[in-house]
């Protein structure tokens, strides 16, 4: 049995990931020339909104601490800037928590009839058609390109109503999956209390830092309260740490740390670590992988 669930992305996966994305753009730029009384027809477009640049900004300067540069002067510098630093930050220490911070930036991917492009793919037009059978925009895709390809085109005028619901849908289904792992992790965190791992720093919060497991993928929080006999510590937003008062200690994101699992708490779904003083960097998981195994439970890694 396999602790966890590790995709592994192929030249295979990556050939259909090209076919279906250049199947979604072809379908939504035949529909955009389509006129009505020289209107564009409704159609649920999926759009995707240039970065906030108030939220550029600390990026760029927590980027330039490992030694990128980001060009922030337009939206074309901007796109190029992320992706020469996804080039440069594979394979080294600070690529999750870069990779992590970027994706944060980035505004949220929405259906709508109005088409403003899609920024992170770079498509002028593009909308969702390829699984109809798990998305209902996808279905409303389908029937608004056979109507057009009969020319027996019946124009919805709700279409932007619809495009709301099915977004607010997609944020709420999102919700219930992350609530639901969350759920699984804590549960299988439970035979393990009092036992220590190696962990990343993935947040930080005035009230204390979160925590993910390198072996189970399995996020907590140590709450700033359990640090007050170490240090009094302060958020530093620009910096994506907490910072002591007196001992200048960071915990910053990206950072190894080492934690005791203290409490799993199924109801809140919640799970709480403790910061192990003096412990950073490796430790033996020889025993947490048998053990691990043995539990004949599964956690699956989070999604890109």
């Amino acid at each position: 049995m396999k602790i966890g669930v590790i995709k592994e992305s192929k030249e295979a996966h990556k050939l259909i990931e090209e076919f279906m994305l250049l199947a979604n753009r072809t379908v939504a730029e035949y529909i955009s020339k389509i006129k009505v009384n020289k209107e564009p027809i409704p159609f649920p477009y999926r759009i995707h909104n240039t970065p906030d640049e108030e939220k550029l900004k600390p990026f760029a300067a927590f980027a330039k601490k490992f030694g990128y540069m980001f060009d922030l002067k337009d939206e074309e510098a901007i796109a190029k800037s992320f992706n020469q630093l996804l080039k440069d930050v594979a394979g080294k220490p600070e690529q999750h928590v870069l990779e992590q911070l970027g994706i944060r930036t980035m505004a949220k991917a929405v259906y709508t009839s109005e088409n403003i492009g899609h920024y992170g793919l770079g498509f002028e037009h593009y909308c969702h058609f390829t699984s109809p059978i798990r998305r209902y925009p996808d279905v409303m895709a389908h029937r608004i390109l056979q109507e057009c390809l009969e020319k027996n085109l019946k124009l919805d005028k709700k279409m932007d109503e619809k495009c709301k619901h099915c977004s607010d849908r997609e944020r709420k289904a999102m919700e219930a999956e992350r609530a639901s792992n969350k759920y699984k992790q804590v549960e299988f965190m439970q035979q393990y209390l009092g036992e220590e791992f190696e962990g990343i720093i993935s947040g930080v919060a005035a009230f204390g830092f979160f925590v993910e497991t390198v072996l189970h993928k399995c996020e907590g929080m140590v709450n700033v309260r359990d640090l007050s006999e170490y240090d009094d510590f302060r958020l530093d937003e620009t910096d994506y740490a907490l910072v002591g008062l007196r001992t200048k200690k960071k915990f910053r994101m990206g950072d190894a740390v080492t934690i005791k699992v203290v409490a799993a708490n199924l109801g809140k779904r919640q799970l709480d670590y403790m910061w192990v003083d003096g412990k950073v960097g490796k430790i033996s998981t020889t025993n947490q992988v048998g053990k691990a195994i043995k539990s004949n439970k599964v956690i699956k890694a989070k999604k890109k």
